[in-house]
């Protein structure tokens, strides 16, 4: 795919889902840990550990697959957590992997998951003790080739603290979730398109004496059904093809999740001080290598405090000139004439 553009009341307690069903950073796959309690694929029995840092499941729709979550609460006390299946989402700004918070009822492979009726509620982990979770995913008939991705989630449910916001103080849950991977069979396509690129610009008030720097804003969008790790490319021309950026394709950049949308940015701190500049958004994908999208939009670079200075001095040029052009024709119009006091003879 090649694509090309132009262009409350007091006390209310609020669960903040951190590391898993709030924010989960991309990166290397390791187990929902947040030190004091974790969640990860169940081990196999008599394993200590699990080779699975998250769930990886394929399955045809209208099947019905089997796992367990395995829940272990490090701290010296014992814990009450609720655990519950979700969707995952890309955080807009930065494009994080994000597992929705409990109070937000997912509407994708979240709601396929099916947990044991003793967990309905709560479940109860013992200090420094394990609590193994089986769940059941029940693929529907009607269900989407590509990828669906969740999470299990694991909320603490005792208020780990208060913050403020405004004038409400809000009670904080923490919680983490350990991500779920289904393909469902079939076909599928990878799509990847790069918008809304944009340019913002400061630069000191004399030229050169300080770099200027700019801001490189742009949105990926994932619009095909397997999940993409993309890979982008910076680059600019001045005038006359000048190159005056060039970032090769770095990454890959947060996972993007099929349908979801991501806002980044590029920090430039050397931009140019006065130009007339493109600046080129390309993105790809390693595991994609046909997949190829690019963007761009262009900024006139004006230092403009010193242009309004050299403006003001060539207009007050400019008005000099024109009142000595004046002061001529008049003296011409009043030659002096010689004094008859001044005589001699």
């Amino acid at each position: 795919m090649r694509t090309r553009a132009r262009t409350r009341p007091y006390g209310l307690l609020v669960s903040l889902l951190l590391l898993g069903a709030g924010l989960l950073p991309a990166g290397a796959a390791t187990a929902a840990d947040n030190g004091t309690w974790a969640v990860f694929p169940t081990p196999p029995a008599g394993a200590a550990t699990t080779s699975r840092a998250y769930f990886f499941h394929q399955g045809a729709a209208g099947t019905t697959l089997d796992d367990s979550a395995t829940i272990i609460n490090s701290s010296d006390r014992e814990l009450t957590f609720r655990v519950f299946a979700t969707d995952a989402v890309n955080t807009p700004s930065g494009g994080a992997f994000a597992l929705l918070p409990v109070e937000t009822k997912p509407k994708d492979v979240g709601t396929w998951v099916a947990l044991p009726a003793e967990t309905a509620g709560t479940v109860t982990v013992p200090a420094k003790g394990r609590k193994d979770v089986p769940f059941t995913v029940k693929v529907p008939a009607d269900a989407t080739p590509g990828d669906h991705v969740g999470g299990i989630v694991v909320l603490n449910t005792a208020v780990e603290g208060v913050q403020r916001e405004g004038g409400v103080q809000v009670g904080v849950k923490r919680s983490v979730g350990a991500r779920l991977y289904l393909r469902v069979p079939g076909p599928v396509s990878a799509g990847l398109s790069v918008e809304d690129v944009r340019v913002s610009r400061t630069a000191p008030p004399l030229p050169w004496f300080h770099d200027a720097r700019a801001t490189i804003a742009y949105s990926l969008v994932n619009r095909g059904n397997v999940v993409i790790e993309p890979e982008v490319a910076v680059s600019a021309e001045g005038l006359f093809g000048r190159r005056v950026l060039d970032r090769p394709a770095r990454g890959p950049k947060p996972v993007l999740l099929p349908g979801q949308r991501m806002e980044l940015t590029e920090p430039w701190p050397d931009a140019p001080q006065s130009d007339w500049v493109t600046v080129r958004v390309r993105a790809g994908a390693q595991t994609h290598p046909d997949l190829l999208s690019e963007s761009e939009a262009d900024f006139i670079a004006v230092p403009w405090p010193a242009a309004g200075a050299l403006l003001l001095l060539a207009g007050a040029g400019a008005a000099l000139w024109a009142l000595r052009r004046r002061r001529r024709p008049a003296e011409a119009e009043h030659p002096l004439t010689e004094s008859p006091l001044t005589r001699t003879h």
